[in-house]
C-alpha cells in the first residue's frame, strides 16, 4: 500500500501543474455473491475486482479515465489531463476543504463476512430458502440472495489529501410469490448490515414474513381507491424521507432545474416546528457510514429541515462551489467505474412526542401501511407501495387490505404531516439508484407519521 500511496504522490506531482485539478483513485473489492432461486443455485461465486480512476478538472472541464493496469498510470493521467483541457472553457469552482492524511476503518462488531466460508453462506441461503418454499403449498416461487464486499480504498488528490479507507457491507433479499387461481401475490423482505455477518444468521422470522403477506394477500380485498388520513410505519417513513425528499436536497439535481431550485430556497417553510430531517454519515454502524466521502471530505450530519424549515442541502466539492455553501461530504461513486456524484448516506426524520397509539386518534376513515414492496419517485412527485396495510376505523386498526399506494406531491405531503410519533426504527435495506450507479448502500430512519390527504390507490 505504501508503494502505492508512493506513486499515486509521484503521478500527480508530474501532472497537477497542467490541471486545476487531478485525484487518482485505487480500489480493490472482495466479495460473494449467491442467488438461490426455487431451490436451484443461479449464481455462486467468489471475486476480487482491482482498478482505479482519475479525475482531472480544468476550467470547469472534466476528465475522468478508469482503469484496471496499474503499470499504464502515466499515460492514462495524460489522458484525463487532455480530455479536461479540452472540454473546459469556463472556471473550476471546487469549495475548499483542509487536506487530510490518514489511514481508516470502518470498525466491525461482528465477524467480517469475508472470513466465512462460501459453502456455509451457502447452506444459509438453503435455510432461507426452504423456509419460504416450505411456508404454504400456494407458495409457487422463491428467491434467496446473498451479497458481502469488501473494498480499499486509496484516493490521493492535487491539494495533497491521501486517504486510505476500508469497510465491508453486507446484504440479503428474500422473495416469495403465491398463487390461487388467477390471483398472485408477492411478499419481500431486504436486510443490510456493515456491523458483521452475525447480523443475517438469525432472520427466519423475517423470512418468513415475506412468505406470510404473500399468502395472506390473496383474499385480502383491494383498498377502496380515495383520499384518506394515512398512518405509515417507520420503515415507509424511511423510505419517504430517503426517495421522496432526500433525492430533492441533493445539491446537482437543485442546481440543474432552476425551478426546483426556487422552491428548494433555504428559509423555505415545510411544515411546522415538530419536523426535523438530517442527512449524514457521521453516525456509526448504519450502511451509509463513513469516514471520508470519495472526494475527501470528512463526513457529516447535515440538517435538512429544522423546526419545519429547509436549512440545508446536500453537496459534492463542486456543486458547494457552485452555490457558495459548505461541502457536506456527501459525494460518492459506486465503485471506480464511475465518478463521485452527489448522494445521501444516511437520511432519517428524528424522532417525534406523539405516542404511537395516539396517532389514529379521531381518524373515522384511514389507512395504515407499514413496511414497502415497492415505489417510485419522478422530481416531486411519487408513487410507494406498501408491503402491509390496514383500514382505520373509528381510530382502531381493522382489517387488512392490499393493493395500497400512496402517492402525492412531497413538499405538499410535508406539509399535511400533522403529527409524528415518539417511535424510530433505523432501516437498512436500502440500495439507492442514481445516474447509473444502483446499489449503493445507505440507511433510512424515522419514526410513524401521520399525514393527511393523502391518495391511495386501489379499487
Amino acid at each position: 500500500m505504501k508503494d502505492k500511496r508512493n506513486l499515486i504522490s509521484e503521478v500527480i506531482q508530474r501532472y497537477h501543474n497542467r490541471v486545476d485539478f487531478l485525484s487518482i483513485r485505487l480500489e480493490e473489492t472482495q466479495g460473494s455473491n449467491i442467488l438461490i432461486r426455487n431451490g436451484q443455485i443461479e449464481t455462486i461465486s467468489e471475486s476480487t475486482s482491482v482498478g482505479g480512476q482519475i479525475r482531472a478538472c480544468y476550467k470547469g472541464g472534466w476528465g475522468f479515465v478508469t482503469f484496471n493496469d496499474l503499470t499504464q498510470l502515466y499515460n492514462l493521467v495524460e489522458d484525463a489531463v487532455v480530455t479536461a483541457r479540452l472540454v473546459g472553457d469556463d472556471e473550476t469552482v471546487l469549495a475548499p476543504i483542509t487536506a487530510i492524511s490518514t489511514t481508516c476503518e470502518l470498525p466491525l462488531t461482528g465477524t467480517n463476512p469475508r472470513f466465512i466460508p462460501l459453502v456455509d453462506k451457502k447452506k444459509l441461503c438453503d435455510r432461507y430458502d426452504n423456509i419460504l418454499k416450505q411456508y404454504h403449498e400456494q407458495i409457487i416461487s422463491s428467491s434467496v440472495s446473498y451479497n458481502d464486499a469488501q473494498q480499499k480504498i486509496i484516493l490521493g488528490t492535487s491539494e495533497g489529501t491521501m486517504i486510505e479507507q476500508k469497510w465491508t457491507d453486507s446484504e440479503m433479499r428474500f422473495s416469495a410469490t403465491a398463487k390461487n387461481g388467477d390471483v398472485v401475490q408477492t411478499g419481500r423482505e431486504t436486510t443490510g448490515t456493515r456491523n458483521g455477518y452475525e447480523d443475517l444468521v438469525e432472520l427466519d422470522r423475517q423470512v418468513e414474513s415475506a412468505a406470510k403477506r404473500a399468502i395472506e394477500a390473496l383474499t385480502l380485498p383491494s383498498v377502496k381507491g380515495n383520499t384518506y388520513t394515512v398512518v405509515i410505519d417507520p420503515i415507509l417513513t424511511g423510505l419517504f424521507v430517503h426517495e421522496a425528499f432526500g433525492h430533492l436536497s441533493e445539491a446537482d439535481v437543485a442546481y440543474e432545474n432552476p425551478d426546483l431550485l426556487e422552491v428548494m430556497t433555504m428559509g423555505s417553510k415545510f411544515n411546522e416546528e415538530f419536523l426535523q430531517i438530517f442527512d449524514g454519515a457521521k453516525p456509526e454502524g448504519h450502511r451509509g457510514s463513513y469516514y471520508y466521502d470519495d472526494e475527501g471530505v470528512p463526513a457529516t450530519t447535515t440538517q435538512l429541515i429544522k423546526d419545519g424549515v429547509l436549512v440545508g442541502r446536500l453537496h459534492s466539492r463542486e456543486t458547494a462551489g457552485k452555490l457558495e455553501e459548505k461541502p457536506t461530504g456527501n459525494a460518492r461513486c459506486l465503485n471506480y467505474h464511475y465518478p463521485p456524484i452527489v448522494r445521501m448516506t444516511n437520511t432519517w426524520i428524528a424522532r417525534g412526542e406523539t405516542p404511537v397509539a395516539d396517532l389514529f386518534q379521531n381518524i373515522d376513515e384511514g389507512v395504515y401501511a407499514a413496511n414497502w414492496l415497492g415505489g417510485m419517485t419522478n422530481g416531486e412527485m411519487f408513487t410507494f407501495t406498501a408491503g402491509e396495510a390496514w383500514m382505520i376505523r373509528n381510530g382502531k386498526i381493522c382489517e387488512p387490505v392490499k393493493n395500497v399506494t400512496l402517492s402525492g406531491n412531497v413538499f405538499k405531503t410535508l406539509a399535511n404531516i400533522e403529527a409524528i410519533g415518539d417511535d424510530f426504527y433505523w432501516d437498512e435495506s436500502g440500495g439507492c439508484g442514481k445516474g447509473g450507479q444502483s446499489g449503493l448502500a445507505v440507511g433510512c430512519g424515522g419514526p410513524s407519521l401521520r399525514i393527511k390527504d393523502v391518495v391511495v390507490g386501489g379499487e
